[in-house]
């Protein structure tokens, strides 16, 4: 067939410009979302049909090729990444609805009287269980109202809980951010779950010691340096071990590295109080004057509205027999039992991915794949890439984009958590009046994120297709050897601008890998000479998700669900100005770090091959 659209990166004829004009996606949504104060799903609808318009109009992309482009991401914001997120909101609603996530709560609300160690157990490792397994603003909403309710200053509480929300991001919602990061870059999944893992375990040992910090002085924070260091430590191991056993023969089973990892940290730290060490004085947080009655949130903000609502759903657990029984260890157990459930349901299903990529090919499974290789009509190789970007000699079929949509109905995450919540159905002797409840309730809370990752991954597609990002790619390559920095900063405005990590690694994911692409074509015989090509794609890629992380505590979305979960609506614009500079330090760091692996040995060692 003949082609039917050639790349061109500078389409007006001039480079300033046309750079300007692939930037006006971007810049659309900054100004819906930030100024105007538009739903996530709204204004990624907007920004998508703007891409779709200035790829027709300005580089002259056929009007069908960049609708296809738009379908062809937004299916895959909806399998496997939506089917995921839908699949473990269900689950941790099942939970609520028939009172065991209460008895969770109340089992680690126990555990410790000192605000600092409640910090660590609650905002840190609870926190992050609550991000692998919900995502969604849960860690914030729910950790924040359980330290109020332990006694913590409801300011205070909102700050420890947006720091604590980082280093785990990038694993929440059953890795959500890494599928989206794989499907807008084309960089395995699983090669950026070794590159997080090589780069998240040191962050996460500085933050439980960063937010503590926050809360007291010096002295204070020291005083429980073994808490710290358990806390942190333990987590840090799990997410090691988690994000990069399938680097060493295991099945990929990065999806439950944050909950094993929160869980993890939560026993351990848990049992080295109980029988190891304690803290010689409990410290709680002096009387504070309640503040004046916040100033009423100003009418019609979309944002506000719905974080208030999203909270209201989360906290919302009706009153069950389980939030008056004694604690007792069985009870404590078969809490756990719907999680458990879903990890044993995970590693079957990475089991299955194993046998598939030793087959490089689908299961038959009696006469049904276990995934299928679906062609866009009218897309898949009929788009050349642009001259800039292909390598001398590179052969006449691999300058043609491929479009192949992967439906991964069986090993994708959202299937096995969802069979963990039918069993859990079952198991907790739910009523179908319950079931019925539950299931609506979760699409009602669905409504606004699924869609938002579909229109970001299809706005991406159009981008990519087109050659906008690649526009924006070859100017992002001018910074040269600065660039790795910047690349986690730029992962981390994506989040500011999206809510999600996930958002973010839709939109930037694509210009990540062709920037990356520039910058070591530019520098391999120099600064960059001990990273091959795919390495630097991995570290750069990796870098737009784990800088992005740091950016979660300032985005609106998290700041709403914070104020909302500690009762603080109204103080948004306070919230924002005590955590914004904790933001851009924890982002720089990461920058530095991926400078680091990129160019001085032996941390280039830790970029995987």
């Amino acid at each position: 067939m003949p082609l039917a659209y050639v790349q061109n990166l500078d389409p007006l004829g001039f480079k300033v410009l046309s750079t300007v004009v692939a930037a006006l996606p971007v810049l659309a949504l900054f100004y819906l979302l930030v100024a105007r104060r538009w739903l996530a799903s709204w204004a990624g609808a907007a920004g998508a049909v703007f891409a779709i318009l200035l790829a027709w109009l300005v580089y002259r992309m056929p009007l069908g090729m960049a609708g296809a482009s738009f379908v062809y991401g937004a299916a895959f914001g909806l399998l496997p990444i939506g089917w995921t997120v839908f699949a473990a909101m269900l689950l941790y609603n099942v939970t609520v609805e028939t009172g065991q996530f209460t008895v969770i709560r109340r089992s680690i609300g126990g555990l410790s009287q000192d605000a600092r160690v409640q910090a660590v157990l609650i905002g840190f490792a609870f926190g992050a269980f609550m991000e692998g397994a919900a995502g969604a603003g849960s860690p914030v909403a729910i950790c924040g109202a359980m330290l109020v309710g332990l006694g913590v200053p409801p300011f205070r509480a909102a700050v420890i809980c947006l720091i604590a929300n980082t280093s785990p991001v990038c694993y929440g919602g059953l890795g959500v951010p890494i599928m989206t990061l794989e499907t807008s870059s084309g960089v395995s999944a699983d090669k950026i779950s070794i590159m997080c893992g090589h780069q998240l375990p040191l962050l996460s040992c500085l933050i439980p010691f960063y937010m503590v910090k926050c809360m007291c002085t010096w002295r204070q924070t020291l005083a429980i340096w073994p808490a710290l260091a358990v806390g942190g430590g333990s987590f840090a191991a799990f997410q090691f071990f988690f994000s990069t056993a399938h680097a060493y023969g295991l099945p990929p089973i990065w999806q439950l590295t944050d909950i094993g990892g929160g869980l993890f940290s939560l026993l351990t730290l848990a049992l080295f109080l109980k029988f190891v060490w304690r803290p010689r004085d409990e410290w709680r947080f002096p009387e504070e004057t309640p503040p004046p009655t916040p100033a009423a949130q100003k009418p019609h903000d979309p944002q506000a509205e719905h974080a208030k609502e999203e909270v209201a759903a989360l906290l919302g657990a009706p009153k069950t027999p389980e939030a008056e029984k004694p604690l007792t260890a069985g009870l404590v157990a078969w809490a756990w039992m719907p999680w458990l459930l879903m990890a044993l349901c995970l590693v079957v299903s990475g089991y299955i991915k194993h046998l598939e990529k030793q087959k490089g090919a689908a299961l038959d499974l009696g006469g049904i794949q276990s995934y299928y290789d679906v062609e866009i009509p009218g897309l898949h190789k009929q788009v050349e890439r642009a001259k800039e970007l292909i390598p001398p000699g590179t052969p006449d079929e691999k300058k043609l984009e491929a479009a192949v949509f992967k439906f991964t109905w069986l090993t994708a995450p959202g299937t096995p958590v969802l069979t963990a919540a039918l069993l859990s159905m079952l198991l907790l002797k739910m009523s179908g009046f319950q079931v019925v409840a539950v299931f609506r309730k979760t699409v009602h809370q669905m409504r606004i994120p699924i869609p938002t990752i579909a229109f970001m991954l299809g706005l991406s597609y159009v981008t990519k297709y087109a050659g906008m990002d690649a526009t924006l790619g070859v100017a992002f390559a001018a910074t040269g050897v600065l660039y790795p920095f910047f690349a986690a900063m730029l992962g981390w405005l994506g989040v500011f601008l999206t809510g999600t990590d996930a958002g973010s690694n839709a939109l930037f994911g694509g210009l990540q890998k062709i920037t990356a692409t520039e910058v070591w074509t530019a520098h391999a015989s120099g600064a960059m000479s001990n990273l091959t090509l795919e390495q630097a794609q991995t570290l750069i890629c990796t870098a737009n998700s784990t800088g992005g992380v740091m950016g979660k505590m300032i985005d609106a979305q998290s700041i709403c669900v914070a104020t909302a979960g500690t009762n603080q609506v109204g103080k948004e614009a306070d919230l924002f100005k005590a955590v914004i500079w904790h933001s851009i330090l924890l982002a720089s760091i990461v920058g530095l770090l991926t400078a680091l692996q990129a160019f001085l040995p032996p941390f280039t060692l830790m970029v995987p091959k």
